[in-house]
């Protein structure tokens, strides 16, 4: 009988223990550095998916700025010869894209956003993956769609970039803050290295 007390006795306190841990971890993830929040946006939808999460984190807005604007005519995917359909039809092209004049070395967690233009991330993601030091950062990428779902642009990104720590991606179309929240909370919960204020 003492035996069982004991042990019920060890389990609880164990239990205890956990949950201050976990109690502790989300007290220090809401104290912690804000997130910083990197989009490229053509036509405005990606922005402002970008603009709830830096609303719901605190984070930090930073725009990937081409350094020549895509028109609508660049954007045609059914012109083979359109500009997007030359860069996404060629994985090694790398958009200019203007100075951001951010630092980097500032933030632990990284989202990424982007629209998905042939169920890939557009090649000017590449370039400013390839063009900051991100090993370190937590990336966590986001996407709006017409269409395509997020998980092979994100696969992609992972698999082009293996040495870069990604957490699971999520196609923000149509999201209220709510949504935005209860992601948020989820990333929090199950990734002990992401540190993202709620």
């Amino acid at each position: 009988m003492n035996k069982i007390i004991l042990t019920l006795a060890a389990v609880m306190t164990m239990s205890f223990a956990a949950c201050a841990q976990n109690n502790k971890r989300e007290k220090n993830m809401q104290t912690e550095k804000k997130p910083l929040v990197v989009y490229f946006s053509a036509t405005g939808t990606t922005a402002r998916a970008a603009r709830m999460i830096a609303d719901v984190t605190g984070g930090t807005l930073c725009e990937i700025v081409p350094q020549q604007t895509y028109t609508s005519d660049d954007l045609d995917w059914n012109d083979k010869q359109s500009r997007s359909s030359v860069e996404m039809n060629n994985p090694d092209a790398r958009p200019a894209v203007k100075d951001t004049k951010i630092d980097f070395a500032a933030y632990d967690v990284i989202f990424i956003g982007y629209p998905i233009w042939w169920n890939q991330a557009p090649r000017i993601i590449n370039t400013f993956i390839e063009s900051h030091d991100l090993k370190g950062k937590t990336l966590v990428p986001f996407a709006t769609s017409g269409g395509s779902g997020i998980n092979n642009s994100a696969e992609e990104l992972k698999k082009t970039y293996p040495d870069l720590e990604w957490q699971k991606g999520k196609l923000l179309n149509g999201v209220s803050y709510d949504d935005i929240r209860s992601w948020v909370s989820d990333l929090v919960k199950n990734c002990d290295k992401t540190k993202i204020s709620k």
